[in-house]
Protein backbone atom coordinates (compact mmCIF):
# COMPACT_ATOMS: atom_id res chain seq x y z
CA UNK A 1 0.00 0.00 0.00
CA UNK A 2 1.51 3.61 -1.00
CA UNK A 3 1.57 6.02 1.47
CA UNK A 4 3.98 8.27 -0.57
CA UNK A 5 1.27 11.36 -0.67
CA UNK A 6 0.36 11.23 2.99
CA UNK A 7 4.26 11.05 3.81
CA UNK A 8 4.72 14.17 1.96
CA UNK A 9 1.79 16.08 3.64
CA UNK A 10 3.44 15.09 6.76
CA UNK A 11 6.92 16.05 6.13
CA UNK A 12 5.28 19.64 5.59
CA UNK A 13 3.04 19.83 8.36
CA UNK A 14 5.82 18.55 11.05
CA UNK A 15 7.21 22.06 9.51
CA UNK A 16 4.33 24.73 10.04
CA UNK A 17 2.12 23.05 12.47
CA UNK A 18 2.96 21.58 16.05
CA UNK A 19 2.62 18.35 17.15
CA UNK A 20 1.48 18.13 13.42
CA UNK A 21 -1.98 18.41 13.20
CA UNK A 22 -4.68 20.09 15.51
CA UNK A 23 -5.60 17.02 17.46
CA UNK A 24 -3.19 14.42 19.34
CA UNK A 25 -5.44 11.79 18.99
CA UNK A 26 -5.22 12.04 14.40
CA UNK A 27 -1.66 12.57 14.83
CA UNK A 28 0.55 10.29 12.99
CA UNK A 29 2.62 9.23 16.29
CA UNK A 30 -1.15 7.93 17.77
CA UNK A 31 -1.02 5.18 14.84
CA UNK A 32 1.47 2.65 13.91
CA UNK A 33 3.48 5.57 11.81
CA UNK A 34 5.61 4.13 9.08
CA UNK A 35 2.14 1.38 8.10
CA UNK A 36 -0.92 3.74 8.62
CA UNK A 37 -2.14 6.79 6.20
CA UNK A 38 -1.47 10.27 7.37
CA UNK A 39 -3.41 12.26 5.63
CA UNK A 40 -7.71 11.79 4.07
CA UNK A 41 -8.98 13.32 1.16
CA UNK A 42 -12.66 12.30 0.55
CA UNK A 43 -15.50 10.02 2.78
CA UNK A 44 -18.42 8.42 2.86
CA UNK A 45 -20.89 6.20 4.78
CA UNK A 46 -18.64 3.88 6.48
CA UNK A 47 -15.50 4.29 4.32
CA UNK A 48 -12.98 7.14 3.73
CA UNK A 49 -9.89 7.64 1.02
CA UNK A 50 -6.62 8.89 1.86
CA UNK A 51 -4.49 11.39 -0.28
CA UNK A 52 -3.57 8.53 -2.20
CA UNK A 53 -6.66 6.79 -3.37
CA UNK A 54 -6.30 4.01 -0.91
CA UNK A 55 -10.08 2.80 0.38
CA UNK A 56 -10.50 2.04 3.95
CA UNK A 57 -13.46 0.97 5.67
CA UNK A 58 -13.29 3.39 9.21
CA UNK A 59 -13.93 2.30 12.31
CA UNK A 60 -12.53 5.79 14.15
CA UNK A 61 -14.93 7.81 13.07
CA UNK A 62 -13.36 10.86 13.01
CA UNK A 63 -12.77 10.11 16.73
CA UNK A 64 -16.63 9.47 17.71
CA UNK A 65 -18.49 12.20 16.22
CA UNK A 66 -19.77 10.61 13.12
CA UNK A 67 -23.09 8.67 14.01
CA UNK A 68 -24.91 8.15 11.10
CA UNK A 69 -22.43 8.08 8.47
CA UNK A 70 -19.94 10.30 6.44
CA UNK A 71 -20.84 12.81 3.87
CA UNK A 72 -24.73 11.96 4.86
CA UNK A 73 -27.48 12.80 3.01
CA UNK A 74 -30.01 14.37 4.55
CA UNK A 75 -27.38 16.04 7.06
CA UNK A 76 -25.88 17.51 3.52
CA UNK A 77 -29.09 18.90 2.49
CA UNK A 78 -30.18 20.75 5.88
CA UNK A 79 -26.42 21.87 5.80
CA UNK A 80 -26.46 23.64 1.69
CA UNK A 81 -29.84 25.13 2.15
CA UNK A 82 -28.63 26.74 5.34
CA UNK A 83 -25.69 28.17 3.38
CA UNK A 84 -27.91 29.72 0.72
CA UNK A 85 -29.38 31.75 3.55
CA UNK A 86 -26.03 32.59 5.78
CA UNK A 87 -23.48 31.02 8.42
CA UNK A 88 -23.94 33.62 11.32
CA UNK A 89 -26.04 36.39 12.28
CA UNK A 90 -26.54 39.57 13.91
CA UNK A 91 -29.91 38.06 16.23
CA UNK A 92 -29.97 34.65 17.02
CA UNK A 93 -31.70 32.34 14.56
CA UNK A 94 -34.95 30.67 14.84
CA UNK A 95 -33.05 27.46 14.51
CA UNK A 96 -31.61 27.49 18.19
CA UNK A 97 -35.61 27.83 19.23
CA UNK A 98 -35.84 24.54 16.91
CA UNK A 99 -33.07 22.60 17.87
CA UNK A 100 -33.83 23.16 21.65
CA UNK A 101 -37.68 22.10 21.33
CA UNK A 102 -36.45 18.59 19.83
CA UNK A 103 -33.81 18.11 22.72
CA UNK A 104 -35.85 18.59 25.34
CA UNK A 105 -38.38 16.13 23.92
CA UNK A 106 -35.66 13.36 23.43
CA UNK A 107 -33.74 14.02 26.29
CA UNK A 108 -34.78 13.29 29.83
CA UNK A 109 -35.31 15.90 32.97
CA UNK A 110 -34.46 18.28 29.78
CA UNK A 111 -36.33 21.64 30.36
CA UNK A 112 -33.67 24.09 28.53
CA UNK A 113 -30.46 24.03 26.49
CA UNK A 114 -27.42 25.66 26.00
CA UNK A 115 -25.26 25.37 23.11
CA UNK A 116 -21.46 25.19 22.66
CA UNK A 117 -19.10 24.27 20.15
CA UNK A 118 -16.91 21.71 21.84
CA UNK A 119 -17.28 19.67 24.55
CA UNK A 120 -14.30 20.86 26.33
CA UNK A 121 -16.93 23.99 26.29
CA UNK A 122 -19.51 22.21 27.71
CA UNK A 123 -18.36 20.70 30.41
CA UNK A 124 -16.61 23.65 31.74
CA UNK A 125 -19.57 25.80 31.21
CA UNK A 126 -21.74 23.03 33.55
CA UNK A 127 -19.19 23.08 35.99
CA UNK A 128 -19.10 27.12 36.34
CA UNK A 129 -22.79 27.09 36.92
CA UNK A 130 -22.15 23.96 39.03
CA UNK A 131 -19.59 26.63 41.19
CA UNK A 132 -21.94 29.44 41.21
CA UNK A 133 -25.21 27.58 42.14
CA UNK A 134 -23.17 25.78 45.22
CA UNK A 135 -20.39 29.05 46.21
CA UNK A 136 -18.26 25.46 46.59
CA UNK A 137 -15.00 25.06 44.18
CA UNK A 138 -13.92 21.77 44.48
CA UNK A 139 -14.70 18.98 41.53
CA UNK A 140 -15.23 15.22 41.87
CA UNK A 141 -14.21 13.55 38.87
CA UNK A 142 -14.78 10.08 37.43
CA UNK A 143 -14.25 9.56 33.39
CA UNK A 144 -11.72 9.00 30.84
CA UNK A 145 -10.33 12.79 30.35
CA UNK A 146 -10.27 14.73 26.84
CA UNK A 147 -11.47 18.55 28.39
CA UNK A 148 -8.58 20.03 28.28
CA UNK A 149 -9.75 23.90 30.57
CA UNK A 150 -7.48 24.23 33.33
CA UNK A 151 -9.86 22.33 35.94
CA UNK A 152 -9.62 19.10 34.51
CA UNK A 153 -5.90 19.46 32.62
CA UNK A 154 -4.50 19.79 35.57
CA UNK A 155 -4.52 15.75 36.43
CA UNK A 156 -2.60 14.74 33.23
CA UNK A 157 0.74 14.61 31.88
CA UNK A 158 0.14 17.54 29.35
CA UNK A 159 -0.73 20.26 32.61
CA UNK A 160 2.01 22.84 31.23
CA UNK A 161 0.35 26.09 31.81
CA UNK A 162 -1.95 25.00 34.59
CA UNK A 163 -2.18 27.04 37.65
CA UNK A 164 -1.01 24.49 40.31
CA UNK A 165 -3.89 25.52 42.58
CA UNK A 166 -6.68 23.24 40.09
CA UNK A 167 -4.64 20.54 42.04
CA UNK A 168 -6.21 21.13 45.04
CA UNK A 169 -9.67 21.64 43.63
CA UNK A 170 -10.13 18.57 41.99
CA UNK A 171 -10.53 15.21 43.03
CA UNK A 172 -10.28 11.80 41.54
CA UNK A 173 -12.02 8.98 42.15
CA UNK A 174 -12.52 5.13 40.16
CA UNK A 175 -15.63 4.46 38.20
CA UNK A 176 -18.27 2.09 40.28
CA UNK A 177 -15.95 2.93 43.09
CA UNK A 178 -18.89 4.63 45.67
CA UNK A 179 -16.77 4.46 48.89
CA UNK A 180 -13.90 6.32 47.18
CA UNK A 181 -16.03 9.43 46.20
CA UNK A 182 -17.84 9.00 50.08
CA UNK A 183 -13.86 9.75 50.83
CA UNK A 184 -13.79 12.68 48.42
CA UNK A 185 -16.77 14.36 50.76
CA UNK A 186 -15.67 13.28 54.12
CA UNK A 187 -12.32 15.10 53.34
CA UNK A 188 -14.18 17.77 52.13
CA UNK A 189 -17.03 18.53 53.78
CA UNK A 190 -18.86 21.38 52.41
CA UNK A 191 -16.29 22.39 49.83
CA UNK A 192 -17.68 20.62 46.89
CA UNK A 193 -19.64 21.93 43.57
CA UNK A 194 -19.91 18.93 41.61
CA UNK A 195 -19.57 15.50 40.61
CA UNK A 196 -18.99 15.17 37.35
CA UNK A 197 -19.00 11.60 35.42
CA UNK A 198 -19.21 9.89 32.58
CA UNK A 199 -22.32 7.47 32.76
CA UNK A 200 -20.13 4.63 31.43
CA UNK A 201 -16.72 4.48 29.47
CA UNK A 202 -16.12 0.52 28.86
CA UNK A 203 -16.79 -0.76 32.53
CA UNK A 204 -20.47 -1.53 32.81
CA UNK A 205 -22.30 -0.16 36.57
CA UNK A 206 -21.85 -2.48 39.22
CA UNK A 207 -24.60 -2.90 42.21
CA UNK A 208 -26.85 0.14 41.50
CA UNK A 209 -23.41 3.05 41.21
CA UNK A 210 -25.39 5.73 38.81
CA UNK A 211 -28.08 5.66 41.80
CA UNK A 212 -25.66 5.86 44.25
CA UNK A 213 -23.47 8.33 42.71
CA UNK A 214 -27.06 10.76 42.55
CA UNK A 215 -27.97 9.95 45.94
CA UNK A 216 -24.57 10.99 47.03
CA UNK A 217 -24.93 13.76 45.13
CA UNK A 218 -28.45 15.48 46.91
CA UNK A 219 -27.35 14.23 50.27
CA UNK A 220 -24.29 16.92 50.02
CA UNK A 221 -26.53 19.71 47.95
CA UNK A 222 -23.79 18.59 45.23
CA UNK A 223 -24.82 19.18 41.65
CA UNK A 224 -24.64 16.30 39.35
CA UNK A 225 -22.97 16.60 35.74
CA UNK A 226 -23.02 13.46 33.69
CA UNK A 227 -20.29 14.33 30.51
CA UNK A 228 -22.47 12.55 27.59
CA UNK A 229 -19.83 13.65 24.97
CA UNK A 230 -19.30 10.43 23.84
CA UNK A 231 -22.61 8.35 25.30
CA UNK A 232 -24.82 10.93 23.92
CA UNK A 233 -26.95 9.79 21.13
CA UNK A 234 -25.14 6.76 20.58
CA UNK A 235 -26.01 4.86 23.59
CA UNK A 236 -29.53 5.64 23.42
CA UNK A 237 -31.35 8.60 21.65
CA UNK A 238 -32.14 10.15 25.37
CA UNK A 239 -28.64 9.55 25.77
CA UNK A 240 -26.87 7.13 28.78
CA UNK A 241 -29.49 8.68 31.29
CA UNK A 242 -32.31 7.09 28.92
CA UNK A 243 -30.11 3.71 28.86
CA UNK A 244 -28.83 3.12 32.43
CA UNK A 245 -32.51 4.94 33.74
CA UNK A 246 -30.42 7.03 35.83
CA UNK A 247 -30.54 11.40 36.07
CA UNK A 248 -27.98 14.07 36.41
CA UNK A 249 -28.64 17.80 37.50
CA UNK A 250 -26.75 18.89 34.06
CA UNK A 251 -25.80 16.86 31.11
CA UNK A 252 -23.02 17.10 28.59
CA UNK A 253 -23.76 16.30 25.25
CA UNK A 254 -21.20 16.87 22.02
CA UNK A 255 -19.16 14.53 19.27
CA UNK A 256 -22.45 12.47 18.49
CA UNK A 257 -24.89 14.75 18.25
CA UNK A 258 -24.18 16.59 14.93
CA UNK A 259 -22.58 14.07 12.79
CA UNK A 260 -19.22 15.69 12.82
CA UNK A 261 -20.83 19.30 13.19
CA UNK A 262 -18.74 21.47 15.44
CA UNK A 263 -21.46 21.30 18.28
CA UNK A 264 -22.62 20.33 22.15
CA UNK A 265 -24.63 21.02 24.33
CA UNK A 266 -25.54 22.22 28.21
CA UNK A 267 -29.04 20.97 29.19
CA UNK A 268 -30.90 20.24 32.10
CA UNK A 269 -33.92 21.54 34.37
CA UNK A 270 -34.34 24.85 34.44
CA UNK A 271 -34.06 25.55 37.98
CA UNK A 272 -30.09 24.39 37.21
CA UNK A 273 -30.03 25.96 33.75
CA UNK A 274 -31.27 29.36 34.57
CA UNK A 275 -27.65 29.70 36.38
CA UNK A 276 -26.41 30.72 33.11
CA UNK A 277 -28.86 33.74 32.81
CA UNK A 278 -25.78 35.32 35.43
CA UNK A 279 -22.67 33.65 34.01
CA UNK A 280 -20.55 34.92 31.42
CA UNK A 281 -20.91 31.86 29.32
CA UNK A 282 -20.84 33.20 25.75
CA UNK A 283 -19.17 32.93 22.44
CA UNK A 284 -20.23 34.34 18.66
CA UNK A 285 -19.60 31.10 17.00
CA UNK A 286 -22.18 29.33 19.60
CA UNK A 287 -25.38 30.32 17.69
CA UNK A 288 -23.60 29.43 14.22
CA UNK A 289 -26.11 28.30 12.14
CA UNK A 290 -24.74 25.47 9.47
CA UNK A 291 -24.15 23.54 12.83
CA UNK A 292 -27.53 23.97 14.46
CA UNK A 293 -29.64 23.05 10.75
CA UNK A 294 -27.33 19.78 10.34
CA UNK A 295 -27.81 18.68 14.29
CA UNK A 296 -31.62 19.16 13.88
CA UNK A 297 -31.28 16.60 10.63
CA UNK A 298 -29.06 14.16 12.42
CA UNK A 299 -31.97 13.73 15.20
CA UNK A 300 -34.49 13.32 13.48
CA UNK A 301 -32.60 11.29 11.42
CA UNK A 302 -31.77 9.18 14.21
CA UNK A 303 -35.48 9.23 16.26
CA UNK A 304 -37.48 8.52 12.74
CA UNK A 305 -35.05 5.49 11.19
CA UNK A 306 -34.26 4.06 15.04
CA UNK A 307 -30.68 4.48 13.65
CA UNK A 308 -29.08 3.31 16.56
CA UNK A 309 -30.94 0.11 17.64
CA UNK A 310 -29.08 -0.74 13.92
CA UNK A 311 -25.69 0.33 15.34
CA UNK A 312 -26.40 -1.59 18.45
CA UNK A 313 -27.57 -4.85 16.18
CA UNK A 314 -24.48 -4.39 13.65
CA UNK A 315 -21.75 -3.98 16.74
CA UNK A 316 -22.95 -6.75 18.15
CA UNK A 317 -22.38 -8.91 15.24
CA UNK A 318 -18.72 -7.38 15.11
CA UNK A 319 -18.25 -7.43 19.13
CA UNK A 320 -19.07 -11.25 19.34
CA UNK A 321 -17.49 -12.19 15.89
CA UNK A 322 -14.33 -10.83 16.69
CA UNK A 323 -13.99 -12.19 20.33
CA UNK A 324 -14.93 -15.28 18.82
CA UNK A 325 -12.03 -15.52 15.97
CA UNK A 326 -9.45 -14.08 18.56
CA UNK A 327 -10.08 -16.65 21.03
CA UNK A 328 -10.40 -19.58 17.68
CA UNK A 329 -6.52 -18.17 17.44
CA UNK A 330 -5.48 -18.51 20.94
CA UNK A 331 -4.83 -14.18 21.01
CA UNK A 332 -5.24 -12.42 23.86
CA UNK A 333 -6.90 -9.58 21.68
CA UNK A 334 -10.58 -9.78 22.77
CA UNK A 335 -12.69 -6.10 22.33
CA UNK A 336 -14.35 -5.52 25.85
CA UNK A 337 -17.12 -2.63 26.61
CA UNK A 338 -20.37 -2.23 24.52
CA UNK A 339 -20.75 -3.04 20.95
CA UNK A 340 -21.56 0.68 20.82
CA UNK A 341 -18.71 1.87 21.55
CA UNK A 342 -15.52 -0.91 22.05
CA UNK A 343 -12.29 -0.90 22.97
CA UNK A 344 -9.19 -4.09 22.05
CA UNK A 345 -7.51 -4.96 24.76
CA UNK A 346 -4.46 -7.50 24.06
CA UNK A 347 -2.34 -9.10 26.34
CA UNK A 348 0.61 -11.04 26.67
CA UNK A 349 2.06 -14.75 27.74
CA UNK A 350 2.60 -12.73 30.82
CA UNK A 351 -1.21 -11.67 31.01
CA UNK A 352 0.41 -7.94 30.41
CA UNK A 353 -0.92 -5.53 28.28
CA UNK A 354 0.91 -5.76 24.97
CA UNK A 355 1.18 -2.63 22.78
CA UNK A 356 3.05 -4.76 20.25
CA UNK A 357 0.25 -7.04 19.85
CA UNK A 358 -2.31 -4.63 19.33
CA UNK A 359 -0.17 -2.55 17.06
CA UNK A 360 0.40 -5.76 14.68
CA UNK A 361 -3.04 -6.22 14.56
CA UNK A 362 -3.86 -2.69 13.45
CA UNK A 363 -1.24 -3.07 11.05
CA UNK A 364 -2.25 -6.29 8.97
CA UNK A 365 -6.01 -4.95 8.93
CA UNK A 366 -5.22 -1.73 7.51
CA UNK A 367 -3.13 -3.35 4.54
CA UNK A 368 -6.80 -4.96 3.93
CA UNK A 369 -7.81 -1.82 4.20
CA UNK A 370 -9.62 -1.81 7.28
CA UNK A 371 -9.14 1.29 9.63
CA UNK A 372 -8.95 0.88 13.82
CA UNK A 373 -7.33 3.04 16.24
CA UNK A 374 -5.42 1.75 19.41
CA UNK A 375 -8.69 3.48 20.74
CA UNK A 376 -12.32 2.94 20.68
CA UNK A 377 -14.04 1.37 17.89
CA UNK A 378 -17.40 2.45 17.00
CA UNK A 379 -19.92 1.83 14.86
CA UNK A 380 -21.92 4.42 12.48
CA UNK A 381 -25.44 4.08 10.86
CA UNK A 382 -24.00 3.25 7.12
CA UNK A 383 -22.05 0.26 8.76
CA UNK A 384 -23.64 -2.57 7.21
CA UNK A 385 -23.41 -6.26 7.33
CA UNK A 386 -21.52 -7.03 4.32
CA UNK A 387 -18.75 -4.39 6.13
CA UNK A 388 -18.93 -6.53 9.29
CA UNK A 389 -18.80 -9.66 7.53
CA UNK A 390 -15.72 -7.95 5.43
CA UNK A 391 -13.87 -6.91 8.61
CA UNK A 392 -14.55 -10.55 10.54
CA UNK A 393 -12.95 -12.10 7.50
CA UNK A 394 -9.98 -10.05 7.50
CA UNK A 395 -9.23 -10.47 10.90
CA UNK A 396 -9.38 -14.28 10.89
CA UNK A 397 -6.60 -13.36 8.18
CA UNK A 398 -4.74 -11.55 10.17
CA UNK A 399 -4.91 -14.06 13.24
CA UNK A 400 -3.93 -16.80 10.87
CA UNK A 401 -0.87 -14.97 9.95
CA UNK A 402 0.17 -13.70 13.10
CA UNK A 403 -0.14 -17.18 14.91
CA UNK A 404 1.92 -18.63 12.28
CA UNK A 405 4.84 -15.84 12.37
CA UNK A 406 5.05 -15.22 16.16
CA UNK A 407 5.27 -18.22 17.79
CA UNK A 408 7.73 -16.88 20.96
CA UNK A 409 5.02 -13.99 21.11
CA UNK A 410 7.67 -11.49 19.88
CA UNK A 411 5.21 -9.42 17.72
CA UNK A 412 7.19 -6.26 17.18
CA UNK A 413 9.82 -8.03 15.21
CA UNK A 414 6.48 -8.24 12.92
CA UNK A 415 5.95 -4.46 13.08
CA UNK A 416 6.95 -2.49 9.69
CA UNK A 417 6.04 1.18 11.97
CA UNK A 418 6.58 2.56 14.98
CA UNK A 419 4.71 1.78 18.15
CA UNK A 420 1.44 4.07 18.71
CA UNK A 421 2.52 7.06 21.37
CA UNK A 422 0.63 7.47 24.72
CA UNK A 423 -1.01 10.98 24.63
CA UNK A 424 -1.39 11.76 28.10
CA UNK A 425 -1.07 9.42 31.08
CA UNK A 426 -2.76 10.24 34.49
CA UNK A 427 -0.75 12.54 37.03
CA UNK A 428 -3.08 12.51 40.17
CA UNK A 429 -4.03 9.31 42.27
CA UNK A 430 -8.01 8.60 42.87
CA UNK A 431 -9.45 8.93 45.86
CA UNK A 432 -10.10 5.40 48.04
CA UNK A 433 -11.68 4.77 51.07
CA UNK A 434 -9.42 5.19 54.04
CA UNK A 435 -10.02 1.82 56.66
CA UNK A 436 -10.37 2.82 59.78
Amino acid sequence: MNFKKSDSFLAKARKIIPSQTQTFSRAATSFVEGAFPTYIDHASGSKFWDVDDNEFLDYFLGLGPITLGYNYPSVNESIINQLKKGILFSLPSPLEIELSELICKVVPHTEMVKFEKTGSNAVTGAIRAARSITNNDKIAYCGSGGVWHDWQAIMVSRNGGVPKFNEDLLKIFEYNDTEGLRQIFEENKNEMAAIVLEPTHFEKPQSGFLNKVRKIADENNCVLIFDEIVTGFRFDLGGAQNYFDSSADLVCFGKGMGNGLPISAITGKSEFMKEFDKLWVSSTNNSESLSLAGTIATINEMKDKNTINHCWKIGTKLFDGWNKIVENYNLDAKMTGYPIRMIMKCYDQNKKESLELKSLILQELIKKGIFLSPGPTFISYSHSLNDIEFTLNQLNDVCKFITKNSDDYNYKKLLKGNLPKTIWTMEMDPIRKINS
